[in-house]
């Protein structure tokens, strides 16, 4: 059965900032709508579900995320994940220029955890806290001589 990654669902306290965010890193809004009803109570296991929700898709096109911003009932406000919390841990992004992408994160209000490391000769990376207590990491490919 071939298998594929159809998309990451995160849930935001503020839809209009996450897609704020997300696109100024790079990602186009593919898809806005409000969903409802029997069919999205069965499938998400939650009666009385009613969202806003955005997808947005990676420059290449084979990454997408769906944003949702629940109407009804009301969002549940959670300490923002560690990293060594088990569950749902981070969103990665490689990018051309990690410094250009810590300037837009910071735009948003956005800031490394700690700092900008670097992993031996492949990567410069960090993770940024992002809207809504979302965990992105940044990557930038060290370009080899």
């Amino acid at each position: 059965m071939p298998l594929r990654l159809e998309n990451v669902g995160i849930a935001v306290r503020d839809l209009e900032a996450a897609i704020a965010f997300f696109t100024d890193l790079g990602l186009t809004v593919l898809g806005r709508d409000t969903v409802s009803g029997e069919w999205a109570d069965t499938a998400v296991g939650l009666d009385g579900n009613h969202a806003r929700i955005a997808v947005l898709q990676t420059p290449e096109g084979d990454g997408r995320l769906e944003l949702f911003e629940y109407i009804h009932p009301d969002a549940i406000e959670t300490e923002p994940t560690r990293p060594n919390e088990i569950g749902m841990h981070r969103i990665a992004f490689s990018v051309d220029d990690i410094d250009e992408a810590l300037d837009i994160a910071a735009r948003h209000g956005c800031y490394p955890l700690r700092g900008v490391a670097r992993y031996g000769d492949a990567y410069k990376l960090t993770y940024v806290r992002g809207p809504s207590g979302i965990v992105v990491m940044l990557a930038e490919e060290l370009k080899r001589n």
